[in-house]
């Protein structure tokens, strides 16, 4: 059963991970951050740093664990995204 969880969590991080490269694309080419929420990435990134600090404190660094660090990665990518493309807005304002 403990198997079955694990495979279950690590599908679950996956099915996540998949839509970060096609956000991350998007925000690149866009310049723009309409539809983003600065607010939901910090949420999905808090997510993921809690995610793997449980794994940490428990000394269960199993397959899960292993996909945490490049959603984390991907979702902080997007956050930085984020904010480049606020600073192309504001100059495209002035």
């Amino acid at each position: 059963m403990e198997l079955l969880a694990e495979v279950l969590e690590t599908m679950m991080i996956i099915g996540f991970g998949v839509s970060w490269p096609l956000s991350i694309v998007r925000s690149y080419k866009s310049r723009s951050t309409k539809g983003k929420s600065i607010l939901f990435l910090f949420f999905i990134a808090f997510g993921y740093v809690c995610g793997i600090a449980s794994k940490l404190i428990s000394n269960n660094l199993n397959l899960a664990f292993w996909f945490y660090i490049p959603n984390v990665i991907m979702v902080s990518t997007d956050i930085g995204l984020y904010f480049r493309n606020k600073r192309i807005e504001a100059g495209a304002n002035k």
